[in-house]
């Protein structure tokens, strides 16, 4: 299959806006340790969003690098799933949100590490790894809050009844792509179902499912988010370092 600006930007975006959701964590963790962690795990996005988008802009030849690309669109231009841009809630909320997007990335890297873009083949064979990571983290609190106390399990409970929704999202078929993105639900939920019997979860039935995050269409959330991230290089145009 031919890779796409498209499909570039949309994994590339999905790991930028989580990138900066997860950087919202900083010195407001709840252990010190989990301020090093997320931070980590948001450097790892960051660095997969910056290979994806340099290639975008190289595929595209319009003249836009990874900057132009992070910092010069507008929401609408934006082709991230919907549930990386949902605020960071509560730590509950966060683990969720990271633990649903880790078992969609895990096996998706997994996949294009062996598809026939070279390149993009090796931008997936280095983010596998990093999702591994990500995952097994995610999969851990998300057991610690679910079988802990009371009151942690009823935020982790709400947590993953609130973010399932938009996991649907995710797996829209996509025949052209490198990676039928339709193929890759009974991976995810092989990872996501153990760990949420582990932790005495009830996995939320199949029902709502917001959409529409590929195609540019977002949360009023995102404009948001963007407005913070965006603000200094748009103030200051062409500035280097």
């Amino acid at each position: 299959m031919t890779t796409t600006v498209g499909y570039l930007l949309g994994l590339a975006d999905d790991a930028l806006v989580a990138a900066q959701r997860l950087g919202e964590w900083a010195a407001a963790a709840p252990e010190m340790e989990e301020d090093i962690a997320l931070a980590n795990i948001a450097l790892d996005q960051l660095g997969a969003a910056r290979l994806l988008l340099s290639y975008a802009g190289e595929l595209e030849g319009a003249g836009r690098d990874e900057d132009a690309l992070a910092f010069l669109r507008g929401d609408r231009e934006f082709h991230n799933c919907q549930l990386v841009e949902l605020p960071n809630g509560d730590f509950a909320v966060t683990m969720a949100k990271l633990l649903f997007l880790s078992a969609y990335q895990l096996p998706l890297y997994t996949a294009l590490s062996g598809c026939a873009d070279e390149r993009l083949a090796a931008i997936g064979a280095k983010a596998r790894k990093e999702s591994a990571y990500h995952l097994e983290h995610s999969a851990l609190w998300t057991v610690r809050l679910g079988d802990g106390t009371a009151e942690s399990h009823r935020r982790m409970q709400d947590a993953v009844d609130a973010i399932w929704p938009y996991t649907h999202e995710l797996f829209a078929a996509d025949p052209a792509a490198p990676v039928d993105p339709a193929g890759l639900r009974a991976a995810f939920l092989s990872a996501v179902e153990p760990v949420l019997t582990e932790a005495t979860l009830d996995r939320p039935a199949d029902g709502w499912a917001p959409s529409g995050g590929r195609s540019g269409v977002h949360t009023e959330h995102l404009s948001y988010l963007l407005a913070e991230m965006q603000v200094l290089h748009r103030a200051h145009p062409g500035a280097r370092w």
